[in-house]
C-alpha cells in the first residue's frame, strides 16, 4: 500500500464503505458556515477568483518599484513583497553584518525614503500589499502606513497583510531578532494597533510555508501552524484584547506541493481544527474569528535546477491544488527560481498560470467540487486526527514556545526532511529531471543577477539620510521608544514617531535590542 507526504496509507481503491456512517452535515456543513470544512466563503469562486500575488523585491527600491509597475500591468491582483536579510534582520544596509547581503533575497529598505520609493505611483488605496517580514514587522507596516497617509491614503482604507510570525523563526528559518516573550509582545501589540490605526488590515500570516520548505510534512505542517497560532491568540488575550476583535484579521500562509489529493485534503482539514479551536476553545462567536483565511505558495522547495521548464508543470499541478483546496489568494513561483531571482519573463508566465486556472479552465464553476470524494473525505479525516494528535503532544509540552525551547518541532521537521532525501538518493521517490529522465545537455541560461554596486549606493543614501535629518529629533524619538519598551504602553506608536523622524529600520531595532536582548538558542540547536 502506498503513503502520503505525511506517511498516511492511501488505498487503491475508495468506495462508499470508506465514509459508511459518515456525518456529512456535522463533518462538511455548508459553505462560508461552521466548521467551514467547503470554504470559507458561500460562492468561493463563482463570482471571482481568489487574489492572484506575485512576490517580488530584490536590489533598490527603484528597481523592485519597476518590477512593480509591470505585474500591475501584466494583471496582478495584489503586491507582495520580498525584502532582503539585512532588513529581515533589522540591521541598515550599511551595518558591518549586512556586508555581502544587501538586496540579494529581495529589497533593502533602510528607512521611509526607501518605503517611498518603493511605492512611487503605485496607489496604496487600490492595491492589496503582502509584506513578507516577521522581527521587524511593525516597522515596515509603519513606513507603509506613513507613505500612504503621504498620498492621502487613511488607514482605513489600506488593505494587506504583513507576515508577522516570529514563532516560525525560531523553528525553521531564524530570523529572529528578540526573545519569544518580547516577540510575542510585540505581536499582541501589532494587534491592538491595527484595530484602532489599521481594520482592514491582516495582522499576522501564520506561517506554515516555510516549515513545509524546511521539510515538515502536511500534517507538521498544519500542527505546528495552528499551535503556533494558538500560542498568538493567548498573548492577544493576555494583552487583554477581546477574541471577536482581533480574530477576524488573523490569516495563514501554506504550502502547496505536487502532491494534489494530499494537499486538498490539508487544506480542508486545517479550516475545520481552526474552527473547532477558535469557537470551543476561545469562545469565539463571531464567524470571522473562526475562518482560517490563508494565502497560499506553490513549493518552492520542488523546484529543480535541471531541466527548469519542468517546474512550469509543477507549478501548475501546486497551483491546481491550491484552489481547489479553496485558498484566498495565491502566489505562483517562476520556473527559473532555483537558479536564481525570477526574470520578467519567467514572473509575467507564473501569473499567467493563474490567469489560465481562473478564466480557461471550470474548476471556478462549483464550490468545492471534491466534497463528498470518498479519496478525499478520507484523507481530509486522516490528516485532521493526525495533526489533532500532533499538536495534542506540543500543547502536552506546554504550548508552541515551550516545544520551541526544547527544540521538538526543528528536530520532528528535520527528520522528514532527511528521511526526503534518503529517499530521492535511493530512488524510492522519483523527481523529474534528477534521479530519472535525466539529460546531460540542458541549455544554458542566463539568471537575473544583483548588482554588488548596490551595497554602496544604499550605504551613501544612509549617509546623506544621517546627515540632513534632525539628530536630536530622531534622538528623542528613539529615547521615548525605550521608554515605552520598558512599560506596557503599545510601542507602536512612539515607533511610528521615530521613523517619522527618519530614524532608520537599524536604529530602531536596536534600540528594542537595548532592552529586550538579543535571542540565542539553546546549545545543540
Amino acid at each position: 500500500m502506498s503513503t502520503t507526504e505525511s506517511g498516511l496509507p492511501v488505498e487503491p481503491v475508495y468506495g462508499p464503505e470508506a465514509l459508511d456512517g459518515w456525518p456529512a452535515q456535522e463533518r462538511l456543513g455548508e459553505p462560508g458556515a461552521y466548521p467551514f470544512t467547503r470554504g470559507v466563503y458561500p460562492t468561493m469562486y463563482t463570482g471571482r477568483p481568489w487574489t492572484m500575488r506575485q512576490y517580488a523585491g530584490f536590489g533598490t527600491a527603484a528597481e523592485s518599484n519597476r518590477r512593480y509597475h509591470q505585474l500591475v500591468e501584466a494583471g496582478t491582483g495584489g503586491l507582495s513583497v520580498a525584502f532582503d536579510l539585512p532588513t529581515q534582520m533589522g540591521y541598515d544596509s550599511d551595518a558591518p553584518v549586512s556586508a555581502g547581503e544587501v538586496g540579494k533575497v529581495g529589497v533593502a529598505i533602510d528607512s521611509i525614503e526607501d518605503m517611498r520609493v518603493l511605492f512611487d505611483g503605485i496607489p496604496l488605496g487600490e492595491v492589496s500589499t503582502s509584506m513578507t517580514i516577521n522581527a521587524p514587522a511593525s516597522l515596515l507596516l509603519l513606513l507603509y502606513q506613513l507613505v500612504g497617509a503621504e498620498q492621502g491614503v487613511d488607514g482605513t482604507r489600506l488593505t494587506g497583510t504583513i507576515q508577522n510570525d516570529v514563532l516560525k523563526e525560531y523553528i525553521a528559518r531564524g530570523t529572529y531578532i528578540y526573545p519569544p516573550a518580547a516577540s510575542l509582545r510585540l505581536t499582541s501589540d501589532i494587534f491592538g494597533y491595527c484595530r484602532r490605526e489599521l481594520p482592514r488590515w491582516n495582522t499576522i500570516s501564520i506561517s506554515g510555508y516555510h516549515m513545509a520548505e524546511a521539510g515538515a510534512t502536511p500534517v507538521q505542517e498544519v500542527a505546528f501552524t495552528l499551535a503556533n497560532a494558538r500560542e498568538y491568540v493567548r498573548a492577544a488575550l493576555g494583552a487583554g484584547l477581546d477574541v471577536d476583535e482581533f480574530a477576524p484579521r488573523l490569516s495563514f500562509f501554506f504550502v502547496s506541493r505536487t502532491t494534489l489529493l494530499e494537499e486538498v485534503a490539508k487544506f480542508r482539514a486545517a479550516r475545520r481544527i481552526w474552527a473547532r479551536v477558535m469557537r470551543e476553545e476561545f469562545g469565539a462567536t463571531n464567524p470571522k474569528s473562526q475562518m482560517l483565511r490563508f494565502h497560499t505558495q506553490t513549493a518552492g522547495v520542488q523546484l529543480t535546477a535541471q531541466q527548469p521548464e519542468v517546474n512550469m508543470v509543477r507549478v501548475a499541478v501546486q497551483a491546481l491544488a491550491a484552489v481547489l483546496g479553496g485558498t484566498q489568494s495565491l502566489h505562483t513561483n517562476s520556473y527559473d527560481e532555483a537558479i536564481a531571482l525570477p526574470t520578467e519573463k519567467a514572473a509575467r508566465l507564473a501569473l499567467r498560470t493563474q490567469q489560465v486556472l481562473a478564466y480557461e479552465t471550470d474548476v471556478t464553476r462549483t464550490v468545492d467540487p471534491f466534497a463528498g470524494s470518498y479519496a478525499v473525505e478520507s484523507l481530509t479525516d486522516e490528516l485532521e486526527a493526525a495533526a489533532v494528535d500532533l499538536m495534542t503532544r506540543v500543547e502536552d509540552m506546554g504550548g508552541a514556545v515551550a516545544a520551541i525551547e526544547r527544540g521538538f518541532q526543528k528536530d520532528q521537521i528535520e527528520h522528514s526532511a532527511y528521511d526526503v532525501a534518503k529517499q530521492i538518493d535511493a530512488h524510492e521517490r522519483t523527481v523529474v529531471g534528477v534521479n530519472r529522465y535525466v539529460t546531460h545537455d540542458d541549455e544554458p541560461y542566463e539568471p537575473l543577477r544583483v548588482d554588488p554596486a548596490i551595497e554602496e549606493a544604499q550605504a551613501a543614501r544612509l549617509a546623506a539620510l544621517r546627515s540632513e535629518r534632525d539628530g536630536d529629533a530622531v534622538g528623542r524619538s528613539l529615547d521615548a521608544l525605550r521608554t515605552a519598551a520598558t512599560g506596557t504602553e503599545n510601542v507602536l506608536v512612539p515607533m511610528r514617531a521615530a521613523l517619522a523622524e527618519r530614524a532608520t529600520v537599524g536604529e530602531v531595532c536596536d534600540a528594542l535590542r537595548e532592552v529586550w536582548g538579543t535571542y540565542a538558542p539553546p546549545a545543540g540547536f
